[in-house]
């Protein structure tokens, strides 16, 4: 049997193979619930859209900061066995930058979208949306963004101004991640691109 009769044939059994499966119904499973849907749908965007009800204040999460994360993060927020999340102002431009909350992220809703999916490490999504908004208000504050008695909302947490709001560019000039597909002449079109 020839190289190209044999490939023929394995190409074809598996574009059958995948038609079969995609017809198959194995009785397992159910369709997921709206619901259920709605557990997963927990995502917070840049501009607050998917912050649920709740309020925080950083006098309010000290107490929690001090329980579920300053093991981690240490006391402050300075220093720990995990990353600063406090300080680094004005270090970005130079040889070592310090990336932290306060100097590096461009949103104060990617803080309570990460603390919420992913914190504390050891009970991830444990804490309460009060108990989030608290924690969020607290590291805001070690990093002299909010006032410690400022009630941090869905309607007051996207108006928070990251120091490094304006630090990132849009589109992303890099060509890794900005390439138009190529649909013909593609080897004559990336020769040039090279050149």
């Amino acid at each position: 049997m020839s190289r190209t009769i044999a490939l023929t044939l394995v190409f074809g059994l598996t574009i059958s193979s995948v038609a079969l499966a995609e017809q198959a119904d194995y009785g397992l499973g159910r369709p997921a619930s709206d619901a259920e849907i709605a557990g997963w749908n927990i995502d917070v965007r840049p501009s607050g859209a998917g912050l649920p009800e709740g309020s925080g204040t950083a006098g309010d999460g000290e107490a929690i900061y001090k329980t579920q994360c300053a093991a981690c993060h240490g006391p402050k927020g300075e220093n720990g066995a995990f990353p600063r999340l406090v300080g680094g102002q004005g270090t970005l431009a130079s040889d070592k930058p310090i990336k932290t909350v306060g100097s590096y992220w461009p949103y104060a809703t990617t803080l309570y979208d990460y603390i919420h999916r992913a914190m504390p490490l050891t009970s991830p999504q444990s804490l309460s949306p009060d108990e989030t908004y608290a924690v969020t208000a607290y590291v805001l504050y070690l990093n002299g963004l909010v006032d410690r008695d400022e009630a941090l909302d869905a309607g007051t947490l996207a108006k928070v101004e990251m120091p490094n709001r304006n630090g990132f560019v849009s589109p992303d000039p890099r060509p890794d991640v900005s390439n138009e597909a190529c649909m013909q002449d593609c080897v004559q079109n990336s020769e040039l691109k090279a050149k």
